[in-house]
């Protein structure tokens, strides 16, 4: 294989994928995270301000775009949800492909990508990983959010593909639902069987 091995990171709410995504970091792969690409280009002189604000007037301010206030005119409503896809999806895969680029020369490369599933996005990838933990302690996680409800929290999940598919479907499964020892143990040995099979 003369390119990365490509991973897509992926799981639902509160199954720990941003704790998972730092240790591959720290064991020195890169990770491509596509909502820090869209807050980035949603920020204080963000890229696609002006473009969003053409779309959806009042929607943009001095720290960027007001999500509160955008979200409210996309929330429930398709038509104006692809219209903000349209405007943002180019652009994140403009990243992605400069990300690209740049680490050409490693063994591992990871996307992380919150809707993999839900949303369709797993062409391109050599491989997935759905990062997993038991039922009663994902609700605990979640609960434990500012500001989340038992009921905002099933709203949630509502929209996610269940866990269990996801596990189904997956090439490898990281259980967060052991200590964080146990979960960087795993995160070790997948990294090293990839970079095993891919060496550079």
């Amino acid at each position: 294989m003369t390119r990365p091995f490509i991973l897509g990171l992926t799981g639902s709410i509160g199954m720990g994928k941003s704790t998972v995504a730092l240790m591959l970091r720290e064991f020195g792969v890169p990770v491509f995270d596509a909502d820090a690409v869209v807050h980035r280009l949603q920020g204080p002189g963000g890229k696609l301000l002006a473009a969003i604000e053409a779309a959806f007037p009042g929607t943009t301010g001095p720290a960027g775009v007001e999500r509160q206030v955008l979200g409210a005119k996309v929330f429930g409503d398709g038509e104006a949800l692809t219209r903000l896809e349209r405007i943002v999806h180019p652009a994140v895969a403009e990243e992605r492909a400069t990300f690209l680029i740049e680490h050409a020369g490693e063994p591992l490369i990871v996307f992380d990508i919150p809707l993999l599933y839900e949303k369709g996005h797993g062409s391109g990838l050599d491989a997935v990983a759905v990062v997993s933990a038991p039922a009663g302690m994902q609700r605990e996680r979640v609960l434990a959010r500012p500001g989340m409800t038992p009921e905002k929290f099933a709203q949630i999940l509502g929209l996610q593909v269940p866990d269990a598919e996801k596990r189904v479907r997956a090439d490898y499964i990281i259980d967060t639902g052991a200590t964080i020892a146990e979960t960087r143990l795993q995160v070790a040995a997948l990294v090293q069987s990839v970079r095993e099979k891919n060496p550079r």
